[in-house]
């Protein structure tokens, strides 16, 4: 059974920093994906506010808006994901979420041309981790 678990949020100043971690359990394959993402909060689906993603080869993308700041890495073979988030901005406040996967050759694409695989591709989540960044 696979099993996500985040953790690592929290409350922080604008311009703070924040290590959020991602521990991936039980997945039944060698080859993984795993996004970080942030919905909004008038939306249910969790289609949109894609962060960063990474896969166990190490290739990483990141949303335009965070790039320079976080930064993604991947621990294996634990599979144990962290997003080091730093200069937090107000904005970012929410709840976190990873998700995980098989890699699949259109995720790799997705990483390799610089975007993040949505999050209709991912099966396995996590409950997500609060950040409050306040100003």
């Amino acid at each position: 059974q696979v099993h996500l678990a985040e953790s690592g949020g929290g409350s922080v100043q604008s311009g703070g920093s924040l290590k959020l971690s991602c521990v991936v359990a039980g997945l039944p394959y060698g080859a993984y994906c795993v996004g970080w993402f942030r919905p909004p909060p008038w939306v249910v689906a969790r289609d949109l506010g894609a962060i960063a993603g990474i896969d166990s080869d190490g290739t990483t993308s990141y949303a335009d808006s965070v790039k320079g700041r976080f930064t993604i890495s991947a621990d294996n073979p634990k599979v144990i994901v962290y997003l080091q988030m730093d200069n937090l901005r107000p904005e970012e406040t929410g709840m976190y979420y990873c998700a995980a996967d098989r890699l699949t050759v259109g995720m790799n694409r997705h990483l390799e041309l610089g975007h993040i695989p949505p999050a209709s591709a991912f099966e396995f989540w996590g409950q997500g981790t609060q950040v409050t960044v306040s100003s």
